[in-house]
């Protein structure tokens, strides 16, 4: 994969989306920010420890999550979103509803993350081709509350492959130029085990689409699959595996809840590679 930009950062090197659920139910973290104080707080940590963006989302999307309404997902948001922009941090939202974005982004959001790939809400699309800010497009088989039921595929990675290079052509006929997308493969979102780890093991592949990639795996339930089944908090060296290998296939963009260890992980890799 070609080193490239995002959202005005140079991927000549790894950046890093810290993660700020303003929820009280997100697998990993739910409750921990859902007072703005918190999640304020929690973003300033994470620009300490080396986020480049701040990725700020009030629904969780977790496998089995039941939709919150649109107003709350704004209360929970927007202050939030405000507060970090106003300090100057690169602040992404993530939401898959047009009304959150647009109003995260009248409070100073600079990325539009959407785990639908702008489908989700039929005013997505034209509501991030206005704005003239980058995107991130995930797959996701079904939605948040069904997804992990029976997800089927009979070849993962190439599947999503051409789901991922439709939306990108869908953006650039929207007028989103292929300079202002990152994609995101969406580990676990509607994938199994094995899904996953084709996914994983094949991510060069996405080179093709000729946008950044952005691996979201942390702290994920195929880790504790494939190890002791250990509860999230306790995932975080399986999460820095599976960000060494992606960095290995060429991905520059993660998403990740610990952004301490995975930019000191990153840095001893890229020391030994150089070195």
């Amino acid at each position: 994969m070609t080193a490239g930009a995002f959202a005005g950062l140079s991927l000549d090197v790894p950046r890093i989306v810290g993660i700020i659920n303003v929820t009280p139910d997100s697998f990993s973290d739910g409750g921990e920010a859902l007072a703005v104080d918190d999640a304020v707080r929690r973003g300033r940590e994470l620009i300490e420890a080396g986020a480049d963006i701040l990725d700020i989302g009030g629904e969780s999307t977790r496998p089995g999550a039941k939709p919150v309404g649109v107003g709350q997902e704004i209360t929970r948001v927007e202050p939030v979103v405000r507060a970090l922009a106003d300090e100057g941090y690169t602040v992404s939202i993530d939401s898959r509803r047009a009304s959150v974005m647009a109003a995260a982004i009248e409070a100073g959001a600079k990325v539009i993350n959407d785990i639908t790939a702008l489908t989700g809400d039929p005013e997505s699309l034209a509501l991030a081709a206005e704005s003239d800010l980058p995107v991130i497009l995930m797959h996701m088989q079904g939605d948040p509350g069904t997804m992990q039921g029976n997800p089927q595929y009979d070849d993962a990675a190439k599947e999503i492959f051409e789901y991922l290079q439709g939306r990108v052509e869908a953006c650039r006929e929207a007028g989103i130029g292929r300079s202002r997308i990152a994609v995101d493969p969406g580990i676990g979102f509607g994938k199994t085990l094995a899904h996953n780890l084709d996914i994983l093991n094949r991510l060069d592949v996405y080179k093709d689409l000729g946008c950044p990639v952005l691996l979201g795996a942390s702290r994920k339930s195929f880790i504790g699959h494939i190890s002791r089944e250990e509860a999230p908090k306790d995932r975080v060296p399986g999460s820095l595996a599976a960000v060494l290998s992606a960095y290995a296939r060429g991905v520059r963009l993660f998403r990740v809840h610990d952004v301490t260890e995975t930019r000191q992980a990153l840095a001893v890799w890229q020391a030994i590679e150089k070195n």
